[in-house]
């Protein structure tokens, strides 16, 4: 799921914003959510820095003589991957924004068809970059892999399984595993586990450690190939 931010010192703007953007998601089928909103400088700046954030909308101009901009400024010198999308009445900031890395730049006042317009456009940004996201489904849901522990077959369903919550869809090892990063590697006949998450590897149990004490099993006929993946990367000799 993408969580996104909104920032503008206007109430009214703030709540007509995440009413949009709800809109927008439900319309597409988006697996997005609007996780914070606020008119404050210091609050977003705060929220942004403590919790995971894949968009953040900015009004340029705020109360109290700060910008929009200098929040993108803060933030990207911790986070690299957040998209910035800015608003504002003041044309001739918009070229000032995009030394941000911004996404877009969105004229005030603002329409329903152009906030749809760029928010259709980034998922189909974030969709083609495969080595970050993973499209799980015909509906857009897509997830960062960098969360994923391991994808869990159950059935006729796989499980996509982080920290925060699973991800049930109706599909095979077969459909999606050529299209898995490098990274991800079948170590059972019902687990492909993401070995960047891996915190520990107990061969006596046959099992595999991630954050939280979470686990999948090795199973006999994968066991030699991923006790290879780990000599190679150093965890044993």
């Amino acid at each position: 799921m993408l969580n996104f931010v909104v920032c503008d010192d206007n109430l009214v703007i703030l709540d007509k914003i995440e009413k949009m953007l709800e809109n927008i998601f439900i319309k597409h089928n988006y697996d997005a959510k609007v996780v914070f909103k606020s008119d404050d400088f210091d609050t977003i700046l705060n929220y942004v820095n403590n919790n995971k954030t894949d968009v953040l909308i900015l009004d340029i101009n705020l109360k109290q003589g700060k910008t929009g901009l200098q929040i993108a400024e803060m933030v990207r010198q911790k986070n690299k991957n957040v998209y910035f999308i800015f608003t504002t009445a003041h044309l001739e900031y918009a070229m000032m924004a995009y030394k941000f890395k911004t996404f877009d730049y969105i004229a005030k006042p603002l329409m329903p068809e152009r906030m749809e317009e760029t928010i259709v456009r980034l998922f189909e940004d974030i969709q083609g970059l495969p080595k970050k996201y993973i499209k799980i489904d015909n509906k857009n849901t897509i997830i960062d892999e960098n969360e994923i522990h391991y994808i869990k077959r159950d059935g006729m369903k796989l499980i996509f399984h982080t920290p925060a919550r699973d991800y049930e869809v109706y599909s095979s090892f077969n459909k999606i595993q050529d299209s898995l990063p490098d990274n991800f590697v079948r170590c059972h006949k019902s687990f492909i586990v993401n070995i960047n998450n891996v915190t520990n590897v107990d061969p006596v149990e046959n099992r595999l450690y991630f954050p939280e004490n979470d686990f999948s099993d090795i199973g006999p006929k994968f066991k030699k190939d991923i006790m290879e993946v780990f000599k190679n990367d150093g965890i044993f000799k």
